[in-house]
């Protein structure tokens, strides 16, 4: 029997009852602009359990075309666009009980343009999830808040709510999200942070910055805990040129927590899906991103202009084999846009599969390139290999392609 493959977003999958609503806003509405009519509408949905897969390795580097990641600046806080500062731009709330009731904060947003700008819109990820923000314009210079709400309903669970922000100064949303770890008792740090690596426990490894696009930079910061007897003090050497990674306060008093500071940043040779390094204490910490092409200053007529990729078919089916049995399989391609299409990256996490260098097409032509599987490094039953073509097409910089059989 061949395998039937369903390609669900994984955050509604675990979320269960949540969905996609717009947040509560106040009584009398904002200026009437529909925020589906940015020219990125937001398709994403996050979760924390979900979004490695989710903005890593399953489509949706996609998504950041769609919405801003704020970029550090050198005042506390993030700067979109020259336009706004957020003071932060992800609120954790720690671990908090299921009898806590709701959790509430604050992101406070300051104008530091010359013009006024309107909040039109916040689209919530989630139902129990709810945000408020003030009608009238802000002038420059002023700060206005966003109060967001987690209901904290959905029992004992990690959670990652993102807030979606529509800006009229902005091209795009802008991403704020909330999150935390709701437990059903009070636990210990060793309960809580089970990853231990350079004396400190993480709740989990690798780190993950998520997508990042060309020229930009792509922050976070994540709880840590000292679960020892004794003060921890954190030095990181050999970390990745591209990164940036600090702990405060340092050194850890014991049986404490502190915060994580990591932030990656773009480079030209890097696409796709990358590992970026720093030893702790010797032991090495890993943090993974996703880069592609950033085309937010393409004109209209320069995004028309460029590369497209149109594929026979998204998935090769290569039957039932034995294990063992060399597999070759081929992708058949051509460009239809007015540039030529170059492939940037090729990813693919599954072990034993190898891709062949894509060719690149000159506008018109039609290529092809080769994926072999050795399956003696397969497990046995159905295979699902999922392939990722990083390009430098505006109107599909990410191409999502499926090798799939079965192994006896």
């Amino acid at each position: 029997m061949r395998p039937v493959f369903l390609i669900l977003p994984v955050a509604l999958i675990l979320a269960g009852s949540c969905h996609l609503r717009a947040a509560k806003q106040p009584e009398e509405t904002p200026a009437p602009v529909d925020p589906m009519e940015y020219t990125g509408a937001v398709e994403e949905v996050e979760d924390s359990a979900a979004a490695a897969v989710l903005e890593v390795m399953s489509g949706s580097p996609e998504a950041s075309d769609k919405v801003i990641v704020p970029q550090a600046s050198s005042k506390k806080g993030a700067v979109v666009e020259g336009v706004v500062r957020f003071d932060k731009t992800v609120h954790d709330f720690g671990d908090i009980l299921v009898t806590s009731g709701p959790q509430s904060c604050v992101f406070h947003v300051e104008n530091i343009s010359d013009k006024p700008f309107s909040i039109y819109e916040i689209v919530s990820s989630c139902g129990c999830t709810e945000a408020a923000w003030p009608k009238t314009p802000v002038a420059p210079g002023e700060s206005v808040k966003i109060s967001a709400t987690f209901s904290n309903e959905d029992g004992p669970l990690p959670f990652d709510k993102t807030l979606t922000v529509y800006i009229s100064a902005l091209k795009k949303p802008v991403i704020l999200r909330l999150r935390g770890n709701v437990t059903e008792t009070k636990k210990s740090l060793k309960e809580l942070y089970t990853v231990s690596a350079g004396g400190l426990s993480f709740r989990s490894l690798p780190l993950r910055a998520g997508n990042l696009e060309q020229g930009e930079s792509r922050s976070d910061e994540v709880p840590v805990a000292n679960t020892g007897s004794a003060p921890v003090h954190v030095a990181f050497t050999d970390v990745s040129p591209q990164l940036s990674i600090s702990v405060e306060p340092n050194p850890v008093p014991a049986g404490s927590t502190a915060t994580l500071t990591f932030t990656v940043r773009s480079d030209r040779s890097l696409w796709g899906k990358n590992t970026y390094q720093a030893s702790l204490n010797g032991k090495r910490i890993t943090v993974e991103a996703f880069t592609k092409e950033n085309f937010a200053s393409w004109t209209e007529e320069q995004r028309k202009a460029g590369s497209q990729p149109v594929f026979t078919t998204s998935t090769a089916d290569f039957g039932v084999v034995d294990a063992g049995a060399p597999v070759k399989v081929e992708f058949t391609f051509d460009n239809r846009g007015k540039s030529d299409l170059v492939c940037l990256k090729a990813d693919c996490d599954t072990p034993g599969v190898t891709v062949a260098p894509v060719p690149t097409l000159a506008p018109g032509a039609k290529g092809s390139f080769e994926v072999t599987l050795d399956t003696s490094k397969l497990p046995k039953g159905d295979v699902t290999a999922y392939l990722i073509l990083t390009t430098n097409s505006p109107l599909r910089p990410i191409v999502n392609l499926f090798v799939v059989g079965s192994v006896k």
